[in-house]
């Protein structure tokens, strides 16, 4: 899951209370508003650069052709993974219309008071709306308004998407086959990264685990905002889990980290495709062959965008740590990352400082380079 989102879920402690963030982002919106509220308002150097952001051209991976084994397309996906940590998925047969529509229509131009009906202070709910990212404990709120649908246990696929009783009633089914086309995606995927990756000792464990683990759909909106350059849909993070998959309209909005110095490129939709990238959990098993890379959302005064972001994971109590074939000390392959778990997640949430740094981090190892200095991983 999505670090910022996994986050949401997991702050415990959050309470009840009165205040605007329970209107909703699209309701002040709507309201009228020509100047930003101050909780939304982001310190100077945290806000997006008034420059146009250059396109990210990230590679192409054709689904079709990667399964009818065409070793381009394997070798692309592996490209894709290894160098960017995103790609743009086509053939997939994941139908995005109905999708999309059903989130606009039947939850995000509901009226307040039927939106407002789904908010809970219950993080652990199954379906619940919510704004910005962590309500009630951001110091800066973000331009931002999401329903939240969680599936604790993606084998239980079938008996738990009729039985979401909380979710609104004309969503239901849409969400029920986009959710269910996803987990499909994502075990294609994980299928043709472990092949890739020449995981072999614990394929057969990993995509079974992959069938057992957690999917949570994050649908936002982010409306238009009046005063965009001092705000952000989603502040820098990078995704918990093993794999996201995002479905977006055509407004841009998604931007991604390049090179070292904090540059960001903006990623532009792509008629028919799903936005993939790589999660947290999928560069620890990898061992640092595949990157986790920080992204972000950009809004604009002009438009609202709607993504659906559907995030896998395998299940909360599970150890992930590199991949025995990938680790050789012999041969110049130590092992990278330290094992982690949701209880590291959890004490990294409670003590990390900083937007720009990401769960990776804590879990790096120093290694030695040949000429005896200590060296970061990666």
């Amino acid at each position: 899951m999505a670090t910022l989102e996994r986050a949401e879920e997991a702050n415990i402690g959050e309470g009840s209370g009165s205040s605007e963030w329970e209107l909703g982002v699209r309701q002040l919106c709507d309201s009228g508003i020509t100047t930003l509220p101050a909780r939304y308002v982001l310190p100077p150097a945290d806000r997006p650069a008034r420059y146009v952001t250059p396109p990210a051209l990230l590679p192409v991976v054709d689904l079709a052709a990667l399964r009818a084994r065409d070793p381009c397309q394997l070798a692309a996906l592996h490209a894709a993974c290894r160098d960017y940590g995103f790609f743009q998925l086509l053939n997939h047969g994941v139908p995005p219309d109905a999708m999309l529509y059903a989130a606009r229509r039947f939850f995000f131009d509901l009226p307040p008071p039927a939106r407002k009906r789904y908010m809970s202070a219950d993080i652990r709910a199954a379906v619940r709306y919510g704004t910005s990212f962590n309500q009630l404990n951001d110091a800066v709120l973000s331009w931002r308004d999401f329903l939240k649908l969680l599936i604790r246990d993606t084998r239980r696929l079938a008996d738990v998407l009729p039985s979401w009783p909380d979710a609104p009633d004309d969503l239901r089914p849409a969400a029920a086959a986009y959710a269910t086309a996803c987990q499909r995606l994502f075990r294609e995927l994980m299928e043709a990264a472990l092949d890739a990756l020449g995981i072999v000792r614990c394929r057969r464990q990993l995509l079974e685990e992959c069938d057992a683990g957690s999917q949570m759909m994050m649908v936002n909106c982010f409306p238009a905002c009046p005063e965009p350059e001092l705000t952000l849909g989603m502040p820098p993070h990078s995704d918990y889990g093993l794999l996201t998959i995002l479905l977006q309209d055509e407004v841009r909005g998604l931007e991604v980290s390049y090179g070292d110095g904090g540059g960001w490129a903006v990623v532009e939709p792509l008629p028919g495709a799903v936005v993939v990238n790589v999660g947290d959990h999928l560069e620890i098993l990898s061992n640092g062959l595949y990157r986790s890379v920080l992204h972000r959302v950009r809004v604009n005064g002009r438009r609202a965008r709607v993504s659906v972001a559907s995030l896998h994971s395998l299940a909360a109590e599970r150890v992930i740590g590199p991949a025995a074939e990938l680790v050789d000390e012999q041969r110049g392959r130590p092992r990278r990352y330290m094992d982690t778990d949701m209880a590291a997640f959890l004490a990294y949430l409670a003590s990390a400082e900083g937007n720009h740094k990401s769960f990776l981090h804590s879990r790096r190892i120093n290694t030695i380079s040949s000429s005896g200095l200590t060296q970061p991983s990666n």
